[in-house]
């Protein structure tokens, strides 16, 4: 009875507030429009039957939705300390920041981290250091079968989709990309004139529903893949088999957001929903899924070719190289996405139990091609929460050849990791269609902090092996990292804490551990 009874307050005081500004001065006006307001908002939370909140305490209860409305601001700038905030921390989103601005990372009074914490990791530095080289190394990739082999950068921009992102955002990551040389994977959103316009290397990356190269039916179409992978800024093709986020999963893009260039961009109808199945159509078992491979880099004219996946069994995988190894066929780079990685949107249940974190994962796709000795033929890119020199170093050392980044390169182009990713009302407009909020970012600035980023990032790499007296990245091994295993006297290198397979090991004799996985992989099932 008291919120009724606060209801009919409200409405009272609206009334005479009316009443007063008709009849005696316009100055009521000032309490009259606010009060007529609150009751009417009051009177529609009393009936209102979706919100218990709202029905018991009407007009007040309001507090408490936008409180949670500005939650993740509130977290980001008052509670969280500079270490332990998430997805990225603090220290790391400046490091970012100021890297892409053109100011020196540094910070003073020492490392705020707990070093005696168990899981604390350090790189070991050597006590006789060797000169930084003027130049950052390249990553050859290019098989056996590929005839136009091309030199990676050891930092990219992973997959983000034109769409996800804005037009705006793709311009200035792409044109990023340009002028530092490195490479820009498109994400499987389709091959749009915002990737192709700057002029950046491309990695062009079809998904599940073929967008770009894709019949009226949603099957994959060779004609339209051919055409577009000849364009001269396409340098690599790629097959994504799941994502790091949501690894195992489809996706659906209402037909609300399906404009015009974005239907001509995905080869989609204008305004109709468009569903991406949770798997492909051109293979069903590994065998098919490398012969898929072969023939994506035939269509591509020999470019290198090869898949983005989220591990999960180590016996699928297995069943991938065995299939390898029957066909004698190989893709030319296999990019391992972390569980850790991020998506524009993805049920939480799918973001935080399925699929290998990076470490795990990188670990098992190298240990897989070292053992049955196909490591030399593919390169291995890291992906899932890279944003500085010490993660490349680290993933380097794990077995990867070069690694790329998504959301570091959104933070080098203004995100402020608001989390609005999925409602259309990104606050910096780099993950928007609303072309009110993509006018925000401002392509030239934010291309350069884009080279400005990418550039200190590898420096800061090379300075850290220079330190590490590592001359060239194939020195780079498991013993140079070390974690806090458990207690305080417990430090451990990468190389007492996991097995490492030397190469063809699997194929002579699996060791104990493997040997199970082994036998029951088949190259014709992904089953296991």
């Amino acid at each position: 009875m008291k919120r009724i009874g606060a209801v009919v307050f409200l409405v009272v005081c609206a009334v005479a507030g009316l009443i007063a500004a008709l009849f005696v001065s316009p100055w009521w006006w000032l309490l009259a429009v606010p009060a007529v307001v609150a009751a009417a908002v009051g009177v529609y939370d009393l009936v209102q039957p979706w919100h218990s909140v709202l029905r018991n305490y009407p007009v007040l209860g309001h507090a408490r939705f936008f409180l949670e409305a500005i939650r993740p601001e509130m977290q980001q700038y008052f509670v969280e300390r500079s270490f332990d905030g998430r997805p990225y921390d603090r220290d790391t989103r400046d490091i970012v920041y100021e890297r892409a601005k053109g100011v020196d990372a540094e910070e003073p009074f020492g490392s705020e981290r707990d070093m005696y914490s168990r899981g604390y990791e350090f790189l070991v530095p050597s006590l006789r250091p060797v000169d930084v080289p003027e130049r950052p190394p390249r990553v050859r990739v290019g098989g056996p079968d590929c005839t136009r082999p091309y030199d990676m950068a050891l930092l990219n921009v992973s997959a983000m989709s034109f769409g996800s992102l804005s037009a705006n955002a793709v311009l200035a990551l792409n044109t990023g990309a340009a002028r530092g040389g490195f490479a820009h994977d498109t994400g499987e959103g389709g091959l749009s004139e915002y990737h192709l316009k700057p002029g950046g290397d491309i990695i062009w990356e079809i998904g599940t529903g073929y967008f770009g190269c894709r019949t009226e039916h949603g099957e994959f179409d060779p004609d339209q893949f051919r055409r577009k992978a000849a364009h001269p800024s396409v340098k690599c093709v790629s097959l994504k088999l799941s994502q790091g986020a949501k690894p195992g999963i489809g996706g659906v893009l209402p037909g609300g957001k399906v404009n015009a260039e974005i239907a001509r961009v995905r080869g989609v109808p204008q305004g109709e929903t468009v569903i991406s199945p949770p798997y492909h159509t051109v293979f069903t078992t590994p065998r098919e899924l490398v012969r898929f491979i072969a023939r994506m880099r035939e269509l591509a004219d020999g470019k290198p070719a090869g898949f983005k996946l989220c591990p999960g069994s180590r016996v699928q995988f297995l069943a991938i190289c065995k299939a390898m190894l029957a066909e004698n066929v190989t893709p030319d780079f296999i990019v391992v996405d972390g569980a850790e990685g991020g998506t524009g949107a993805a049920p939480l249940e799918f973001a935080d139990n399925l699929g290998m974190p990076l470490t795990e994962g990188l670990i098992t796709v190298h240990n897989c091609l070292v053992g049955t000795g196909l490591r030399d033929r593919v390169r291995i890119g890291a992906s899932g929460k890279v944003a500085t020199g010490s993660d490349i170093v680290k993933r380097l050392a794990m077995g990867a050849d070069y690694t790329n980044a998504a959301r570091a390169m959104m933070f080098a182009v203004g995100c402020i990791q608001a989390q609005r990713c999925h409602t259309n009302r990104c606050p910096t407009g780099v993950t928007t269609q609303d072309p009110r909020r993509a006018r925000a970012l401002d392509v030239g600035d934010k291309s350069e902090r884009v080279r400005r980023f990418q550039e200190a990032t590898v420096r800061s790499a090379m300075q850290i092996m220079a330190a590490m007296g590592v001359s060239d990245l194939s020195e780079l091994a498991p013993r140079h990292l070390r974690r806090r295993a458990t207690d305080a006297d417990d430090f451990r290198s990468y190389a007492e804490l996991y097995a490492w397979l030397t190469p063809g090991e699997l194929l002579n004799g699996p060791p104990h551990g493997w040997a199970e996985d082994w036998k029951a992989a088949d190259p014709d099932s992904f089953a296991g």
